[in-house]
């Protein structure tokens, strides 16, 4: 039985020393996203900052994110973690920030360009809910844009809640 577990051990060791986020190529699709960035409204004002790193092997790329000023006393930040789901095929983030608010984006992809989630649908109020839609643009520039819309009618049409232009620090 020792040698067994032994066996074991030596075969699981194998397995996860070959870092899989690291050597498949569909886990850096986001990879332009990665750096710390001033980010700025359409209007041309800074917005906040963001830090975006690589965590656990590059299996989940981390955003730190801070407003610039404070509204109601409170200097808005937040967090998401987003990662590729190898049993789904897709990309999902998780965004969870310090007024309580929380948005999981379960579907995602990475096309010509652009990484694009899609929100599950919550609740806006007596009979009646929305979805999310969340697009990030690899810019020729070496600039970002974050793009978030929503849509209560199921994603026939859409609303821009905010659009924002990343530039490197």
């Amino acid at each position: 039985m020792k040698n067994v577990f032994l066996l074991f051990t030596l075969i699981s060791a194998t397995c996860f020393a070959q870092k899989p986020c690291e050597k498949d190529s569909v886990y850096n699709q986001f990879d332009f996203w990665v750096g710390e960035w001033n980010v700025y409204a359409k209007n041309g004002q800074l917005a906040g900052t963001s830090k975006i790193t690589e965590i656990l092997d590059n299996c989940v790329i981390l955003e730190e994110w801070t407003s610039v000023g404070a509204q109601q006393g409170l200097v808005f930040s937040g967090k998401s973690f987003n990662s590729y789901n190898a049993l789904t095929k897709q990309w999902q983030q998780n965004w969870i920030d310090n007024t309580g608010g929380t948005t999981e984006f379960l579907t995602g992809s990475f096309s010509n360009n652009v990484m694009q989630f899609l929100s599950r649908p919550f609740s806006t109020g007596q009979n009646s809910s929305s979805i999310r839609r969340l697009s990030f643009y690899n810019l020729e520039n070496g600039k970002v844009r974050q793009f978030g819309e929503i849509s209560s009618d199921e994603g026939k049409t859409w609303k821009t809640e905010y659009d924002l232009e990343y530039r490197k620090k």
